[in-house]
């Protein structure tokens, strides 16, 4: 497997009058003569951004392309403004791209000594995610979200593809930092532009405004901000509009976790959504007491490790940032990865070696078990109430019987017919049901977990451990000890066989754990199984069925996790919500096309509708 993005080398700042600066480039992060007003002076005003903001209209989305986040003051402010002038209903999106991002505490320094966005400024650090390649989504306000993109500017800029109708070109000087200012980077960035999209930046180097020219922008000079004698205003070629975000009523078909998220995600971009599930919320493979919130470590940044390690750490944020731990629903002290074979010690060895993982992330514990420091365990059903409990989100104890997209009819079992706008479906392998979706390559794999009775002994771990199977710390007095993993099993209920088999398994991954249940002796105070839906590739299947069905009513898919939908059920939820709505993706096209259902388009049923 070849990388497709290099690790991130997060920024080392110098601070010298309690101002930021990059001895790599020789340049400072914002203006002595003051950051905040700088910013304004330059970007906002700049991009006329007050006066655009306040001509918008509910359901107006204005996208907002940055070169440089730095300490993300330009994406702050244009929030601020966003808020004070857009009206209500209108939806702002910040995209920017970050080589060397700032570490927690250096943004924290940056942003106390600025004014008027504290409760803006405490939501970013809290979502800031670590310094790992690739996009990265953060939920600034319920009408402003950001995608933060780490890694070279014209990579990820290529990876993107919304449309730009503001731009904050805002990396370090041009004769400091030439790979920002190169005219594959101006390209890229007229590719992205919407007709008549502007842009501002602090420099007028001659090399920069040919190149802006000769990509089709039209540039201006004007007098600049505190000791620099001028700043760019430029105009993209065509007639500015404002876009529209696509909204409406969507039906989703499964409450499980996969389900859950979708409509949370729909809700919070300005869907009605109403949620179908006859068995009632997570009560399939998403009911089981406890669920582990971890990932499986490498150190190679492919698409498809990436989705694992993207999706497991905005996961942690989403819980965090949602109370799971303070709500009494989960508990995050880490989970610890015991290598189940050589193979397996080797991979775990050479992601924690590797700049994949960033410090804090991954850490050893001891011989062949690696440390996941911010995972943990959540009640999975209690964690679904929870993302359901938007009033924009009905829930109805029915079956989706079946759906005509081309005019919009989705019929319930109960003899419901309901016109929606967009249909998505959570419904794991009973998504197979349908006719569109007959020949999609899911399978069930049934699984079993036991739930055993604490000991005094027990009582005292605080850590979920992976090995072959798992187990969980006490709570409420019982310890999760699982999971069978039946490839051919198509029986249901609970057995004895498999509680004997999660104990051996435990008996022989981590025998001081068993012994600490009571060995010979452990008390089995319950259990449960389950069947989970896994393709064929082992990654989700997230976004339209068909590609001719994107921007339409669907279906779409959100289905496939296997047994860790706790980790990649949000991300996967904001990418189908992202698609529908039509805003910019929170993943990027490589990760999007490796998760797309169309990736088995030869399988999928072409028949009538």
């Amino acid at each position: 497997m070849q990388p497709d993005l290099d690790p991130i080398v997060p920024a080392r700042p110098e601070w010298r009058e309690d101002a930021p600066f990059s001895p790599e480039f020789g340049d400072g992060y914002y203006s002595a003569d003051g950051g905040p007003a700088e910013s304004l002076a330059v970007f906002i005003e700049g991009n006329r951004l007050a006066q655009r903001f306040a001509a918008l209209s509910s359901g107006d989305l204005f996208v907002i392309g940055e070169t440089g986040t730095g300490t993300a003051l330009n994406l702050l402010l244009a929030a601020r403004l966003f808020l004070d002038h857009a009206p209500e209903g209108a939806r702002l999106a910040l995209v920017s791209s970050e080589k060397h991002p700032l570490g927690h505490a250096d943004l924290a320094r940056c942003h106390e000594a600025w004014s008027g966005f504290e409760s803006l400024s405490t939501d970013l650090r809290a979502q800031w995610p670590e310094p790992t390649p690739g996009f990265h989504r953060v939920e600034l306000h319920e009408r402003i979200d950001v995608t933060l993109m780490f890694g070279d500017s014209l990579e990820m800029w290529r990876r993107q593809r919304c449309d730009v109708d503001a731009w904050f070109l805002d990396g370090f000087a041009p004769a400091r930092n030439p790979s920002m200012w190169s005219e594959a980077l101006f390209g890229q960035i007229a590719l992205r532009s919407a007709p008549g999209a502007t842009l501002a930046s602090f420099t007028v180097a001659g090399a920069v405004r040919r190149g802006l020219e000769g990509a089709g922008f039209t540039c201006r000079r004007l007098p600049g901000f505190g000791r620099k004698r001028h700043r760019l205003e430029a105009v993209f070629g065509g007639h500015w509009s404002a876009q529209r975000q696509r909204r409406g009523h969507a039906l989703v078909a499964g409450a499980g976790l996969a389900g859950a998220c979708t409509a949370r995600a729909l809700a919070r971009r300005g869907w009605t959504v109403t949620v179908a599930d006859p068995a009632g919320v997570a009560r399939a493979a998403s009911g089981n007491r406890l669920g582990v919130v971890y990932t499986t470590p490498s150190g190679i940044a492919t698409p498809q490790n990436r989705f694992y390690q993207a999706s497991y750490l905005l996961a942690l944020r989403r819980l965090e940032a949602l109370g799971a731990g303070e709500r009494g629903i989960g508990r995050f002290e880490g989970v610890v990865q015991h290598a189940t074979s050589a193979r397996h010690a080797e991979r775990l060895w050479r992601a924690a070696e590797s700049r994949l993982w960033p410090p804090g992330t991954l850490v050893r514990e001891s011989g062949d078990a690696f440390l996941l420091p911010g995972g943990g365990f959540v009640e999975p059903p209690t964690w679904c109430r929870l993302l359901l409990g938007d009033a924009r989100i009905e829930f109805r104890p029915e079956a989706l019987a079946a759906f005509d997209v081309d005019r919009g009819r989705l019929d319930l079992a109960g003899g419901a017919e309901l016109d929606v706008d967009a249909l998505v479906l959570c419904c794991g392998a009973a998504t197979t049901r349908f006719r569109q979706a007959a020949d999609l390559p899911l399978r069930t794999i049934r699984g079993q977990v036991t739930e055993v009775r604490a000991t005094p002994r027990s009582r005292a771990w605080r850590r979920a451990r992976c090995h072959r199977g798992y187990v969980t710390p006490a709570w409420n007095g019982l310890h999760s000890v699982g999971a069978t993993f039946d490839l051919h099993g198509e029986r249901d209920g609970e057995s004895d066989i498999d509680d004997r088999e999660n104990l051996a398994a435990l008996a022989d991954g981590l025998p001081g754990h068993w012994q600490d249940l009571g060995g010979e002796c452990v008390e089995i105070a319950g259990r449960r199984a389950a069947h989970r839906c896994q393709a064929a590739d082992y990654l989700p299947l997230a976004g339209a069925l068909e590609p001719q069905s994107a921007g339409g009513i669907g279906p779409w898919l959100n289905v496939a996790h296997g047994s860790r939908g706790l980790s990649s059920t949000p991300l996967c939820a904001d990418l189908v919500a992202d698609s529908i709505g039509g805003l910019p993706l929170a993943v990027d096209e490589p990760m999007e096309r490796a998760l797309a259902p169309a990736r088995f388009a030869a399988r999928v049923h072409r028949g009538p509708r």
